[in-house]
């Protein structure tokens, strides 16, 4: 026996029922629904507004503004039928799965206000942002704004803050699209990591003069004092690795000393006069005063002592005064000049040209690139090391018969092993018999391939900094 359904003459898979099971079904409930239960849409409004009505004064207006903005977007997409029947049925309106239109520059995008609001301080998670943005006679929001960064914005609130940028928009233009949609700044901040961004938190002095004290030598572009102190500073340097190279030419290797007849007796003694000398000093006075104005201004003694700039800055001035402390306590300035620990002092100074880092870009640039890549090239350098010992080892056995190898034993062949996988081949050790030409023939065409492979990992990384740089 079948049950017999209202408005229906059997069965759903039949006739159907009144809340459209089926074919005959569907034009039952719509003509029911015309004679009186359609006004359930119109009632619910009307007690949207008696809800309104009778709420207490003491509530928030900003809170009120909110609820209304959200009810209005909920009466014009909630649907304005519900079966009573059914099951598997839940509140839309309570969960927030009611569906919305989002119309991006004509192309339009649906989704569901719950997922919006994952991120309620962003655009389009805030209702009363968002509202600024409603049509009223499409029932949609309407953005005029760039279709395919949308894609990726609308990823970002249903994958809960899976961020990244499609590979057809610009940089700059996707840029702009964050800052308009109001993401949150961390989700920002961690796609630029991502991406290979300086995010660097400027931290100012919060006293005056500190305050125009370090932005006069950390920013040079900052006022025109400034521009006038880095430009200075840059010559400075130049004009320090320029000595520092001029000195070491055959006539001027003797000029720190000068022989001096003192009661008779032959000694050398520190020749204060010298050029090389004077020029050192002048530049070292400068890098003083540069260190101690930045740390004296620094917001924090530990950042600046953790900064690695800082550090050479600070190996660039202490070889000239270990140097002179040497030379004063020795007897002889010919002994002191010929000391190792003051010969390796004054070659640290050679780390002075990371100076130009702060006023260079293509530097930072290069540090970058190479901070980035350091995983690509321990890759090389391990590989490297493992071939080094093979074909080492390999020429040494295929060389061994021969009464004339060059190769008497493994870690000789160490040197010829990098020199041919790098393709130098100074030729200065070579393989002399058929076998040890062959081994190196297969070791040259293992260091191309060596080479090749972190290559494009290291020109992707600079083509990222140099792109960011150019942008900024």
């Amino acid at each position: 026996m079948h049950m017999l359904h209202p408005f229906g003459s059997g069965p759903s898979g039949r006739g159907g029922d009144m809340f459209g099971r089926g074919r005959r079904g569907m034009g039952n409930f719509m003509s029911y629904f015309k004679s009186g239960i359609g006004n359930f849409s119109r009632n619910r409004q009307h007690h949207h507004h008696d809800y309104h009505h009778n709420r207490s004064s003491a509530d928030s207006p900003n809170l009120k503004k909110r609820e209304s903005i959200l009810l209005d977007e909920l009466e014009s997409i909630a649907p304005s039928y519900v079966d009573p029947f059914d099951i598997d049925y839940h509140d839309c309106e309570s969960s927030g799965c009611q569906r919305v239109i989002i119309n991006v520059s004509g192309q339009r995008f649906e989704t569901q206000l719950r997922t919006l609001g994952r991120y309620p301080q962003s655009l389009l998670g805030d209702p009363e942002k968002r509202h600024h943005f409603w049509d009223s006679r499409r029932h949609e929001y309407f953005l005029d704004h760039h279709r395919p960064t949308f894609q990726a914005i609308l990823y970002f609130y249903q994958s809960g803050g899976w961020l990244r940028k499609p590979f057809e928009v610009p940089e700059d233009v996707w840029m702009d699209e964050l800052e308009f949609y109001e993401l949150p700044n961390d989700v920002i901040e961690n796609y630029k990591r991502g991406e290979g961004y300086q995010v660097e938190e400027e931290v100012l002095p919060e006293i005056g003069w500190k305050r125009n004290i370090f932005l006069v030598f950390e920013d040079p572009n900052s006022s025109l004092m400034a521009k006038i102190v880095g430009t200075i500073s840059v010559v400075i340097i130049v004009i320090s690795i320029i000595a520092f190279c001029v000195e070491t030419l055959p006539q001027f290797k003797d000029g720190l000393c000068v022989n001096v007849t003192i009661d008779g007796e032959l000694k050398g003694l520190p020749d204060y006069t010298n050029p090389f000398f004077i020029v050192e000093t002048i530049c070292v006075f400068w890098f003083t005063i540069e260190l101690i104005m930045r740390f004296i201004s620094c917001p924090s003694k530990i950042d600046f002592a953790k900064n690695i700039l800082n550090a050479f800055d600070l190996i660039a001035i202490l070889p000239y005064f270990m140097t002179i402390a040497t030379l004063v306590t020795m007897d002889s300035c010919d002994q002191a000049s010929g000391n190792k620990s003051v010969l390796f002092l004054r070659v640290l100074r050679v780390f002075r040209v990371f100076k130009l880092s702060k006023h260079s870009a293509g530097l930072r640039i290069l540090g970058l690139t190479i901070k980035a890549s350091l995983r690509e090239l321990g890759m090389f350098l391990f590989f490297l090391i493992v071939s080094m010992v093979l074909f080492s080892a390999a020429v040494y056995y295929a060389e061994f018969m021969n009464p004339d190898s060059q190769f008497p034993s493994i870690p000789h062949g160490f040197w010829w092993a990098v020199v041919t996988m790098t393709t130098v081949g100074y030729g200065d050790v070579v393989p002399l018999g058929v076998w040890g030409k062959l081994i190196g023939s297969v070791c040259v065409i293992s260091g191309v391939l060596a080479l090749s492979l972190p290559v494009p990992v290291i020109v992707a990384n600079f083509s990222t900094f140099y792109s960011h740089t150019r942008n900024k």
